[in-house]
C-alpha cells in the first residue's frame, strides 16, 4: 500500500453539511443564508418561472397553429436488409417472428418496412406499412408484401 491508495478512500466520501449545529461549525445560527429576504425564508426562491410581477415569457409568446404530435401513429420500423440478415429463404415474417428474432421490442406499435438495404431471399411479409422502395425489394425477390 502506497500514500496515494490511501488519499484516494480518505477523500473518497464527502460528508454532508450539517446546518444549525452551533457557532463553531461555520454553518450555525442562519445556516449559511443570511438575514431576511425571499432565499432566508422556508419555502425559498418562489415558484419555478416566477418573474416577479413581470409578465411571464410563455405568455409573452404568441402561440399560432396546431400540432399533430399528440396524435401521431408511432411505428416500429425494419430495414429489408435486415430481413435478409435474420429470416431464410421462404419464411413467413409476422410482427411475432420479428419478435422472436429480435428486431422489435414489444408488438405495442404497428410494423413499418424500410426500404434501406438489399434483399434477395423470397419472403412473406406481413406488416402494417410499406415504404415504396421495400414494397418493390420484396416483390422483385419473389416474395410478397401483405397489409396486416
Amino acid at each position: 500500500m502506497n500514500i496515494t491508495q490511501i488519499t484516494q478512500l480518505a477523500g473518497k466520501q464527502k460528508s454532508r453539511k450539517r446546518v444549525g449545529r452551533g457557532r463553531g461549525s461555520g454553518m450555525g445560527k442562519t445556516c449559511g443564508r443570511g438575514h431576511k429576504g425571499q432565499n432566508s425564508r422556508p419555502s425559498a426562491g418562489g415558484r419555478m418561472l416566477n418573474e416577479g410581477g413581470q409578465m411571464p415569457t410563455f405568455r409573452r409568446i404568441p402561440k399560432r397553429g396546431f400540432s399533430n404530435a399528440k396524435f401521431r401513429t408511432r411505428f416500429s420500423t425494419v430495414n429489408v436488409s435486415k430481413l435478409e440478415e435474420r429470416f431464410e429463404t421462404g419464411a413467413h415474417v409476422t410482427p411475432q417472428a420479428l419478435l422472436e428474432v429480435g428486431l422489435i421490442r414489444n408488438l405495442r406499435f404497428p410494423i413499418k418496412i424500410l426500404g434501406d438495404g438489399e434483399l434477395k431471399k423470397k419472403l412473406t411479409v406481413d406488416a402494417a406499412k410499406y415504404t415504396g422502395t421495400a414494397k418493390d425489394k420484396i416483390e422483385k425477390a419473389g416474395g410478397e408484401a401483405r397489409i396486416a
